[in-house]
């Protein structure tokens, strides 16, 4: 069948080019309203999980290496502890103990 046929045939279809080969494909409305990705920020910590603080380890100002606890996050009955992603200082924190935090919520800012 020939590129033209193709056409006639599906007018929706659109190319997308992946490692320099070119496909035709249709696009779902799920697809077209997607949230378009974003580079990850390793100055905002967000919750991966809803659940509950339990202990906040740091405060505004404080300097904080890589690894360095932050919080402690309760989800599912589980305690996790929430580290530095990166060496910094940080710029605020978002939540007190007790707060409970849906997932993706911003936690704490570094700078």
């Amino acid at each position: 069948m020939s590129e033209n046929n193709i056409n006639d045939q599906y007018p929706d279809l659109q190319e997308l080019n992946v490692d320099n080969i070119k496909y035709k494909t249709l696009l779902t409305k799920k697809y077209l309203k997607r949230k378009p990705f974003e580079e990850l920020d390793w100055h905002k910590i967000n919750a991966f999980i809803s659940g509950t603080i339990r202990k906040i380890h740091v405060k505004k100002g404080k300097k904080v290496k890589e690894g360095d606890p932050l919080l402690i996050l309760e989800a599912m009955k589980m305690r996790n502890n929430i580290t530095s992603p990166v060496d910094g200082k940080v710029k605020k924190v978002h939540v007190k103990t007790g707060d409970a935090v849906a997932k993706n919520q911003l936690l704490v800012e570094l700078e």
